[in-house]
């Protein structure tokens, strides 16, 4: 029987929004390919569980970091608690997120900043506090979890979410450019409809079982493409045929044209106030 390498020789893969969806994916598949893990979410119960189960099936190290991301500072605690174990982060991927359906005054500006610590802020903070170490080994690898969203423009509705996602896009595009040569591989995935609880989260639910099945892809089918971009230092990656026609329309159609056919098409996502 082959030795199993100790958690010492395994690469750290660190997830964030671990608890669920394309998380649970990335972690199950880091798992997959011999990766320790280190799991990071809200729910403790969920991140319990699932490192326990990985732990079990693949002979790997996993370990929960239950943690709000939308708190200022959560990226450096999230950091001390993985050095305070004795190790160093190898993969990041930076997934954690959820959407606002309701117009942006509708809701109390707190939440507004909540989104942007978890989206925008931890996830650029986690990436700032990984790279040296990696700079210095020579190698590392990022993966931000953006959308599809992210190449269009603002509509009614989920109003920082485009914008927020196409920020991870640039700063992907911007620490490929500064640390290819280091030996960093950094990717964007830029998912469309996707088979999670993220509707539910955000009160769409109702509204996303009404769209054709055929446009939804899978977590894993997501985290396949992203890994496999990945591997191969692409920098953007969209997953699904579909919507990579999207996003090309998306670029080369005319901004106006772009901008009224979303607003039509998306106003059924856009929630009334409670």
């Amino acid at each position: 029987m082959a030795e199993t390498a100790s958690s010492s020789e395994r690469p750290l893969a660190l997830v964030t929004g671990a608890s669920s969806g394309i998380g649970e994916a990335f972690a199950r598949a880091l798992a997959a390919r011999g990766h320790d893990l280190a799991l990071v979410a809200r729910r403790a119960d969920r991140l319990e569980a699932l490192a326990a189960e990985l732990s079990s099936r693949h002979g790997v190290t996993a370990f929960a970091l239950p943690a709000d991301l939308s708190v200022l500072g959560a990226n450096q605690t999230v950091l001390d608690a993985v050095a305070a174990r004795g190790r160093r982060v190898d993969v990041l991927v930076n997934n954690a997120g959820f959407s606002i359906a309701q117009s942006f005054d509708d809701v109390p500006w707190s939440r507004q900043q909540d989104f942007l610590m978890t989206l925008v802020v931890t996830a650029c903070g986690l990436a700032h506090g990984v790279i040296p170490d990696m700079v210095a080994r020579g190698g590392g690898r990022i993966i931000n979890v953006a959308s599809l969203a992210g190449f269009a423009p603002g509509v009614a509705g989920h109003t920082l979410y485009p914008g927020a996602k196409s920020l991870m896009i640039k700063l992907t595009q911007a620490l490929d450019a500064e640390y290819r040569a280091a030996g960093l591989k950094i990717t964007a995935v830029c998912p469309g409809f996707t088979q999670t609880e993220f509707a539910s989260a955000n009160g769409t639910d109702a509204v996303m079982a009404e769209a054709p099945r055929r446009l939804f892809q899978t977590p894993d089918q997501v985290v396949a493409a992203a890994l496999k971009a990945n591997d191969h230092g692409k920098v953007v990656v969209v997953p699904g045929w579909h919507n990579a026609v999207a996003a090309t329309l998306l670029h080369y159609l005319p901004q106006g044209l772009v901008r009224w056919g979303l607003m039509k098409g998306s106003a059924k996502y856009h929630l009334a106030a409670d």
